[in-house]
């Protein structure tokens, strides 16, 4: 690259003969580009822990498996 900086230009026209009143009121709401590190690192955190509950069910399934085969095959 040549070290040039891209711009977006976000910039919305309005025309001048649109009534902007003509909706109903919105807020002014103000977005943050912030981002909550305590609130990713939850989301982490639940995602571990749900691929933990997953891991256990799925071995707890194989194990039930093999031991209900085993007590068949020895009758």
């Amino acid at each position: 690259m040549s070290g040039e900086r891209l711009s977006v230009d976000t910039s919305v026209e309005i025309p001048k003969d649109t009534k902007l009143d003509s909706g109903p009121k919105k807020n002014n709401v103000k977005i943050s580009n912030r981002v909550n590190i305590n609130h990713l690192l939850s989301k982490v955190r639940e995602e571990e822990k749900r691929q933990k509950k997953e891991n256990l069910i799925f071995f707890g399934l194989i194990s039930f498996v093999i031991i209900v085969t085993g007590i068949i095959a020895s009758f």
